[in-house]
């Protein structure tokens, strides 16, 4: 399957302007709106004989194509990391290899489970890291290129985060919901670890992307801000005293959308 094809349809609108450049593009990423140990999964589409059981096995098929890409873009830019020689800290360079083991794992996984379905995977794309030239992130010879690399992991693996949440609904009812789940489980430690390492806090305030982050990455953070949770204002909550907006944000993560997340990860795609 083309993967700019498949992130067309799933859209469901052209993300890429055939006349506008990438750097153009990644102009506009802060407007836009915005995995291991594993249980086997027992990829049945047999069991889904009627019309809606059907088309509920489609939204579950292409979940996890967006899961693979996004997975496909982890994988890759840890291995390219590691590769690079820009980091010099030997502890984060044993956290990215640890990692890179579970984005593989993930990758090797979904691969399994969706010819195991008799499905396709979606393609693995080529990648530019640079985004059209906007970043350096793996030349040693760019004083800004370590910063860059962490800062784009924590992009990454936030987006990971919020994007296999948004997926769940698409996967309540399938086999696939239990094992999604364990891998967003564990993006959600990498996200945390790799905050931990810029300095900061393991889980996101406000819809703030955090210090040192390029403003453009605001895309991955934007909603974060919300304060209803199931209708209820979470900040009226809370024994003795309301919780404080930034406390009422912190305790629950918000979703990206199947398109926020393309949005997001077409921007680091060559089409």
């Amino acid at each position: 399957m083309n993967l700019i094809k498949f992130l067309d349809e799933f859209s469901n609108e052209n993300l890429v302007n055939g006349t506008s450049s990438r750097r153009e593009i990644f102009g506009t990423f802060s407007s836009l709106g915005k995995k291991a140990a594993l249980a086997a999964i027992p990829f049945g589409l047999s069991t889904f004989a009627n019309k809606a059981q059907a088309q509920s096995m489609d939204n579950a098929v292409n979940a996890l194509q967006l899961a693979l890409t996004l997975e496909y873009l982890e994988d890759e830019f840890y291995d390219l990391a590691l590769q690079s020689g820009v980091i010099s800290d030997s502890n984060v360079e044993t956290v990215y290899m640890q990692i890179s083991q579970h984005e593989q794992a993930h990758v090797d996984f979904l691969i399994a489970g969706l010819e195991g379905a008799g499905v396709t995977p979606v393609e693995k794309p080529t990648f530019d890291f640079t985004a059209g030239g906007a970043f350096d992130p793996f030349n040693t010879s760019n004083p800004a290129a370590y910063a860059q690399l962490l800062a784009l992991a924590q992009a990454f693996e936030d987006t990971g985060v919020r994007a296999y949440k948004g997926q769940a609904s698409n996967l309540m009812g399938t086999d696939f919901l239990t094992p999604a789940l364990q891998i967003h489980s564990v993006e959600a430690r990498h996200a945390s670890e790799i905050r931990r390492i810029r300095g900061l806090k393991g889980w996101i305030t406000n819809a703030e992307r955090g210090d040192g982050m390029p403003e453009a990455t605001q895309a991955v953070y934007n909603g974060e801000d919300n304060i209803t949770q199931g209708g209820v204002d979470v900040t009226s909550l809370g024994s003795g005293s309301p919780f404080g907006m930034e406390a009422a944000t912190e305790a629950y993560d918000e979703i990206l959308t199947g398109n926020e997340a393309v949005n997001i990860a077409s921007l680091f795609i060559v089409s």
